[in-house]
């Protein structure tokens, strides 16, 4: 790696495509060399990074002991002073609250010692229900400081989802607070807390956030070093059409991709400031805990995106003195159909960069976002997936930025896209593909004691081949790889709509429709028939006082016609009063489209989505159809 640095250090320019294929082709010297370079702090780094390669069971640095609260903590300490800010937490009425370094440390110390003094062992699960605040971060810390395993849900998901998440887990600690503030209500959990604990027999413990030792009370808390795989903390899939999967990361691999991620993707530094728009259910969350292993300070808002107007999260940055930004797609475009030019309101010359993640971002966003909120940012589009807790492909600080592209794999993401034989192809739809491992792919999937669901979720689309002997994993998304290495998302795959024998991704109707004005969010779905014909209908959800006229209708259609092609345009539009997503704002095309395969509610898991009331609408609208048919 050395060769590919500057005096200082730095990557030189223009040589980003030669890192990558070094990063692909050398994995274990690559990723030895992020961690000399970061100063990981461990044990037992003495073997090659990578041992074995198989996928899915690849072997990192099988002697190796790491922890890492500790070197998010601790390694910092050379880059940070001790009374800069660590956290900084901001409520609905911008009153905002800080927690220097030493004190996230010692906050740190004194939950680890309290949690220790309960008989909490490593490898127990602590699971927590908590809003975005600075005290959920610090129980992560606490909990990978004695080797706990990790695991949170926002507080605005049913007692019967987190129920559904949480049971298989079996904790011996819950953590929870007794309520929240949200759009300006204040949400008593006391109730919902009482039915958590009644629903989860294994709990030896229920700890408030108020109950926190504040401080150790024996001295320094040792950070215990574990195996590079000790499991980290759990996420959970969305769960829209059944149970939800534990997804198991571990403290050696999380580490290393948080600091090639936010290190060298996102170029984070002790100078910056980090906020991501995000509950504590989605992924997003947790590169809150990844940007502060680069010493990074953050910041931490459980409140509403909207409580100030669509634009709240701009207010938010400026009031924060944020310089890196990230955010849901759809959000940004919310903003710019809604009229607002933030950069009008508030003073955002201080934002360096915003990443734009969970959904193709609009060309026309990309404009607004350079018109409308700092002609300097630099904006970029990742795609991954809570599976890593990372990025596959997506935004690096050496190269242009192409409209409506991502600009290629990430360093150390063997990224490809496949045809359904197998064979990389360019410049047309296919799917994305990894054919080396990843640190951060999953250890295992909880309660997957022989990895069936693991290999089928992930590994069974492509078997491993002579040309990729590793394994192909398959990360369920259609995407174009250009000829130049960039990539275009264009949706799921298993959304993905095909109309005469011709697929046709989702993204490009979405990108389409962000053109409509009076459409404030919309879904599609491609539906097989019987006798083999396909039914395309578009769901619109209008903007307050828009009908759905046939001039509107027919707007629609010709944006599509013109802005994708002919084969794009629905073959009905349908308005709705609201879109279903799920809690992290995501459309749920493949459950949509198995209720009207269905014509039964059942298809969709009702506690996956941020909105449910929405889907008798849609359940209706199936029952009809069905019966009509």
């Amino acid at each position: 790696m050395g060769e590919l640095l500057n005096d200082d250090g730095n990557i030189a320019p223009g040589l980003y495509r030669r890192l990558h294929a070094w990063s692909i082709t050398e994995l274990p010297a690559f990723w030895d060399a992020v961690r000399e370079y970061f100063g990981v702090l461990g044990d037992g780094f003495d073997t090659d990074a990578l041992t074995d390669a198989t996928m899915p069971g690849a072997v990192w640095y099988p002697n190796a002991q790491v922890n890492f609260a500790e070197n998010v903590l601790e390694r910092t300490r050379e880059h940070v002073r001790h009374d800069a800010t660590a956290l900084v937490n901001i409520d609905e009425n911008n009153v905002i609250d800080t927690v220097t370094w030493q004190q996230l440390r010692t906050r740190v110390h004194g939950l680890a010692e309290q949690l220790r003094d309960l008989g909490v062992q490593p490898g127990d699960r602590i699971a927590a229900v908590l809003p975005n605040n600075a005290e959920a971060i610090i129980g992560l810390l606490a909990s990978a400081t004695i080797g706990a395993v990790w695991t949170i849900n926002s507080p605005d998901l049913t007692v019967t989802a987190t129920l559904a998440r949480l049971r298989q887990l079996a904790p011996t600690v819950l953590i929870t607070s007794g309520g929240y503030t949200f759009a300006g209500k204040f949400f008593d959990l006391t109730e919902y807390n009482a039915q958590l604990r009644a629903g989860l027999p294994s709990l030896n413990h229920h700890l408030g956030i108020e109950d926190y030792r504040q401080a150790p009370t024996n001295g320094p808390v040792d950070y215990l070093r574990v195996a590079f795989d000790h499991p980290l903390w759990i996420l959970f899939s969305s769960g829209t059409t059944g149970d939800p999967k534990g997804i198991v990361h571990g403290h050696g691999g999380m580490l290393l991709e948080s600091l090639k991620g936010q290190g060298l993707h996102q170029d984070m530094t002790p100078t910056d400031r980090y906020y991501v728009a995000a509950n504590t259910s989605w992924m997003v969350w947790n590169t809150l805990v990844q940007a502060l292993a680069l010493g990074t300070s953050v910041v931490v808002y459980g409140g509403s995106p909207k409580i100030n107007g669509p634009a709240r999260q701009f207010e938010v940055i400026a009031a924060t003195d944020t310089t890196r930004f990230a955010v849901g797609a759809p959000y940004l475009s919310l903003v710019e159909r809604s009229g607002i030019s933030p950069a009008e309101h508030w003073d955002l010359t201080g934002l360096k960069s915003i990443l734009s993640t969970a959904a193709p971002l609009p060309e026309s966003t990309w404009r607004w976002v350079h018109e409308h909120v700092n002609p300097a940012v630099r904006l970029g589009s990742d795609s991954g997936g809570t599976d890593i807790c990372s990025g596959f492909i997506g935004t690096n600080p050496l190269e242009p930025i192409r409209l409506g592209e991502l600009q290629g794999p990430m360093l150390g993401v063997a990224a490809k896209s496949f045809d359904d034989d197998g064979q990389e192809v360019f410049d047309e739809v296919g799917e994305l593909v990894m054919t080396e491992p990843m640190p951060s792919m999953p250890l295992y999937l909880w309660n997957d004691p022989d990895g069936e669901r693991y290999r089928d979720t992930y590994f069974d689309r492509f078997p491993a081949t002579d040309t990729y002997p590793h394994g192909v994993w398959a990360q369920g998304d259609w995407v174009i790889q250009t000829s130049r290495g960039s990539f275009i998302v264009e949706g799921r795959s298993d959304a993905t709509l095909n109309r005469q024998g011709v697929r046709l991704g989702t993204a490009e109707i979405y990108a389409a429709l962000s053109h409509i004005p009076e459409v404030e969010q919309s879904t599609v779905i491609g539906v097989e028939q019987p006798g083999g014909s396909y039914w395309m209908p578009l769901f619109v959800q209008l903007a307050e006082g828009a009908e759905l006229t046939d001039e509107l209708q027919d707007r629609i259609a010709e944006m599509i016609r013109t802005q994708a092609s002919v084969r794009h345009v629905p073959d009905e539009i349908i308005a709705v009063a609201d879109i279903p997503v799920t809690h992290s704002g995501k459309r749920i095309e493949v459950p949509l489209k198995k209720l009207f395969v269905r014509g039964t509610a059942d298809a969709v898991n009702q506690d996956a989505i941020a909105n449910p009331g929405s889907l008798a609408e849609f359940v209706e609208l199936a029952q009809r159809r069905a019966m009509a048919s």
